[in-house]
């Protein structure tokens, strides 16, 4: 499978360099990059049927975590915005169960593609991940699952939309909350979102749209589904350096097994 059978490369020209140039310029100024309609409809068509025919295999789970992705900390009380807790819930189905002839599959491992992520966000290489479950996933929520706000571990983050639901399932976000290298945790500015007080931006995601999003610094969530249609993401993994595993306590948490 060619690249241009699953992007449409007439509207998204990723070998270009003033197009790659334009798509990093975007992301370093608003953390976010959205490709609408990146993906060619029989291509889509294909993911969605995979992920659908998936979805009975998928490991469903849910988690209360901090906004921080940090163990409870006795220095704060429990109602401290380090300590306060959100509910994470969704369905994941992992590497080793996309299917080696998927479009997906495809759209991770060609060069060009990979290439334009690279430079896009600005890195000298990307690799997959070492362990054979975290490169491609597809999420699954349900009617009632969402995902709460949280600040990510990694610099960057590749989201592709295969299913939106009816209703529900926004993604919302508030850019550069905390600055997480100045050690600046924004506690109060956690809590004014945490208690409604702020209004997080919401961005627009339709199916076959590709998302870039620097969530570092940046507090995001994806709201409950309301509808019985469920939403299906595939996030699309890559590191920095070779051989990088994601731990076995983090595969056994968010997969529910290690292999």
């Amino acid at each position: 499978m060619q690249l241009g059978d699953i992007v449409d490369l007439a509207t998204h020209p990723l070998t270009d360099d003033a197009y790659i140039a334009s798509c990093a310029e975007t992301l370093d100024q608003d953390g976010v990059l959205v490709l609408p309609n990146l993906i060619q409809p029989n291509a889509l068509k294909a993911m969605q049927v995979e992920a659908e025919a998936g979805q009975p295999r998928a490991y469903f789970c849910a988690q209360n975590h901090s906004v921080y992705l940090t163990p409870h900390d006795p220095a704060f009380p429990d109602d401290h915005p380090a300590n306060r807790q959100v509910v994470s819930s969704k369905g994941c189905i992992c590497d080793d169960l996309v299917a080696a002839e998927s479009p997906l599959r495809a759209l991770y491992d060609d060069p060009a593609f990979r290439s334009f992520i690279k430079n896009t966000v600005r890195q000298s290489e990307l690799h997959p991940y070492a362990d054979p479950l975290s490169s491609i996933n597809i999420h699954y929520a349900n009617r009632g699952q969402e995902l709460g706000w949280h600040f990510d571990n990694s610099s960057f983050a590749i989201t592709l939309l295969i299913q939106k639901p009816d209703a529900g399932s926004a993604f919302e976000y508030i850019k550069d909350l905390r600055d997480a290298d100045a050690g600046d945790m924004n506690f109060e500015g956690v809590a004014a979102l945490l208690d409604c007080r702020t209004q997080p931006d919401v961005l627009s995601m339709n199916p076959g749209d590709l998302v870039l999003f620097r969530g570092r610094n940046s507090i995001h969530r994806v709201s409950p589904n309301e509808s019985d249609r469920t939403r299906m993401l595939a996030v699309l993994a890559y590191n920095a350096e070779p051989g990088v595993e994601l731990s076995e306590s983090a595969r056994m948490t968010f997969y529910g097994r290690l292999s």
